[in-house]
């Protein structure tokens, strides 16, 4: 899993400090986890990687390795 993807990750929350996630953090878990975030997060994910991630990709997915998995199925 790539590191750049956690601190893509990362800058989108206010709470949680980066050092403190994985590849195994359960993101819906974060105190700062809604339903904006999840918006910021597609949106940031198209601007850095390029990539298309979609709510269902989100919604499917439990941690941040799921995530990233997603991301590079839709490459």
């Amino acid at each position: 899993m790539s590191q750049k993807f956690i601190e893509i990750f990362s800058a989108l929350l206010t709470q949680t400090p980066a050092e403190t996630l994985s590849e195994e953090t359960k993101f819906k878990e974060l105190p700062e986890w809604n339903s904006l975030l999840a918006l910021s997060l597609m949106t940031l994910v198209e601007d850095e990687c390029n990539v298309l991630l979609k709510g269902d990709d989100i919604r499917k997915a439990e941690t941040l390795r799921d995530l990233f998995d997603a991301v590079e199925r839709n490459r």
